[in-house]
């Protein structure tokens, strides 16, 4: 069986930038899984594994743009320390959801802290760097008509997810 859309598709990899650190890696753990064609996973990745069989190995290259983005200034906000009311030490590196203009759910991240002035960056972490994905293909199956209607994978039990907003 090939990666084509609609596949679940499990995959061990180590993740690496341009210094090549490991950012991250399943080995030692599970393979991740992820719903092939529905943007489960970053854009270039994706388009790298179609096509792909069970125990290829292949080393993707990845510049920023088609990972996690390029780094967006416009995400990059400072802000009064009194918008985190009830948080009684605020440290570079927190993370908070937000809720935009839109009501869209955002991420947003503390940087930097300057008297009453908090920078926060709604850009994803790695977000400007360009990485290499090292993958082996481990599973492929046809996925779930439940899976297929939510657009993502399921737990191993085949049941929902879990997730209140996808299974009500």
């Amino acid at each position: 069986m090939q990666i084509t859309d609609h596949k679940v598709v499990s995959f061990h990899y180590t993740l690496t930038n341009d210094a090549r650190e490991v950012l991250d890696t399943t080995t030692g753990g599970e393979p991740l899984p992820y719903l092939h064609g529905e943007e489960n996973i970053v854009p270039g990745l994706e388009l790298a594994l179609e096509g792909k069989s069970v125990g290829d190995k292949l080393k993707v290259s990845l510049d920023a743009a088609d990972a996690y983005g390029e780094l967006d200034p416009a995400l990059i906000e400072v802000v009064s320390a009194d918008l985190f009311e009830g948080i009684e030490t605020l440290e570079a590196g927190m993370e908070f959801e937000t809720e935009s203009d839109d009501g869209e759910v955002e991420f947003v991240r503390i940087t930097a802290i300057d008297g009453d002035n908090v920078t926060i960056d709604g850009n994803h972490p790695l977000a400007g760097q360009n990485l290499t994905f090292d993958v082996e293909i481990t599973d492929i199956r046809d996925a779930t008509e439940e899976e297929l209607e939510h657009g993502h994978v399921h737990g191993d039990d085949e049941g929902c997810c879990g997730d209140e907003d996808c299974c009500s």
